[in-house]
């Protein structure tokens, strides 16, 4: 009985064994093949999709989910702030009110989401998505070169830009208390031109 239950165990051992070797040879001979096509002009397969979208959603969820929430961000100031941001750095591949889709977003994949059609995520999930940007999606981590207060005026802006009329962001683009550069100034990592330059 003993020794059927030993032989039984090693028989089961040896299958499982032999079944994941057979996975991990299949999946290294398809990457090796480049069976899986990655071009960005090439939709994902379903589960593929699935998996990825579900991973990105909640890897975002759990690292946001400590984030306070400054008391000021429906503070006009900061809103204003944080639209001359977003026109310079992101409108290229997010859009925004009565923009025509550039070259850049119309060749990302997954697509970049169109904000002033709205977004189901938390200011803590954008704030941590602008902060840290998203592995192989073309979202950049702005979080090296942008401090904290500057992301969450791009936060403030995007709570506001979705009820914004083609008019109204260009009003509030131009209301910006600073340019792109000059709020840029004194961020780490940004060059600054030596004073012999000239532009």
């Amino acid at each position: 009985m003993k020794n059927g239950w030993i032989t039984r165990n090693r028989i089961i051992a040896a299958m499982a064994g032999g079944a994941f070797v057979f996975i991990v040879g299949g999946a290294w001979l398809l990457i090796y093949a480049g069976a899986y096509n990655i071009a960005a002009d090439a939709p994902h397969t379903g589960p593929v999709y699935w998996l990825l979208n579900n991973v990105r959603e909640r890897s975002v969820a759990v690292r946001s989910a400590g984030i306070e929430v400054p008391a000021d961000l429906r503070d006009p100031k900061r809103i204003a702030a944080g639209a001359g941001l977003y026109n310079e750095m992101c409108s290229g591949c997010h859009l925004a009110p009565g923009m025509e889709r550039t070259e850049i977003s119309q060749g990302l994949y997954p697509r970049a989401p169109e904000f002033s059609r709205g977004t189901d995520l938390t200011p803590q999930q954008e704030f941590w998505t602008i902060k840290h940007g998203i592995k192989m999606t073309g979202m950049a981590a702005w979080g090296p070169t942008h401090n904290d207060t500057l992301i969450w005026d791009m936060v403030a802006f995007l709570q506001k830009l979705p009820a914004l009329t083609p008019a109204q962001y260009k009003t509030i683009v131009k209301s910006a208390p600073e340019d792109h550069d000059d709020m840029m100034r004194d961020m780490p990592g940004m060059k600054q031109p030596d004073d012999g330059d000239h532009h």
